[in-house]
């Protein structure tokens, strides 16, 4: 049926007929305006946001590289206690 009505199935199997605009409303509460209220946070936030300055980027960037250090350090050591653990389990069977 094309007309501005359809034909919705209801519980207990009979039928009623809803207007099209349903889903309009359906689609425009739970898709568009959340995401445009989305869109429009986000702009403020960039627009509200500040680029750093030399310095403050090159102590994030220290830290970020000091951090890449410990954890690729503690995966080193934990790969080297495995080898000989694995070594032991895989010689005993």
């Amino acid at each position: 049926v094309l007309g501005e009505k359809r034909l919705v199935i209801a519980r207990g199997g009979q039928g009623k007929m809803a207007p099209k605009d349903d889903d309009e409303t359906f689609l425009s509460q739970n898709v568009t305006s959340p995401a445009l209220q989305f869109f429009k946070d986000s702009k403020m936030l960039v627009r509200k946001c500040a680029k750093p300055d030399k310095n403050e980027f090159t102590k994030i960037a220290m830290a970020t590289g000091a951090g890449f250090l410990v954890m690729g350090f503690i995966g080193f050591f934990v790969k080297l206690m495995f080898i000989p653990i694995n070594n032991i389990i895989v010689s005993n069977l």
